[in-house]
């Protein structure tokens, strides 16, 4: 998939994994580990990515155009390669806006409904 194309409609909605990853590297560049604790961080421990579903996630997210690996930008050249950084591309920033915006519309649609109203519901 290009970047100038359209999201394909398989990728919204997305997975939980795929929209913290995007979400996560829409704020700047990071390595997987480094995506892993952002995401931790930002839903306060609620959602976890394990490493399994993190890179499974990535490879798919990288062959739809979603992301790319970059070089480590503070590595000196010739040091140990392993650890990959991932930008998100400008499809990935449509695509997760995209998303965004329909969860967005399902949270008015609840409220509408005043189902979060509802004794215990947050």
């Amino acid at each position: 998939m290009t970047e100038s194309a359209a999201p394909s409609p398989a990728a919204i909605p997305m997975t939980p994994a795929v929209y913290h990853i995007l979400l996560s590297l829409s704020q700047g560049d990071r390595h997987g580990y480094g995506i892993m604790q952002e995401v931790d961080e930002r839903t306060n421990g609620r959602e976890r990515l394990g490493p399994g579903t993190l890179y499974r996630s990535i490879k798919r997210m990288r062959a739809a155009g979603l992301i790319t690996a970059i070089e480590d930008p503070e590595a000196p050249t010739g040091d140990d390669d392993r650890r990959r950084y991932y930008r998100i591309s400008d499809l990935g920033r449509r695509v997760v806006a995209e998303e965004a915006r329909r969860l967005a519309d399902l949270v008015a649609q609840a409220q509408k409904a005043k189902v979060l109203d509802e004794p215990g519901m947050v």
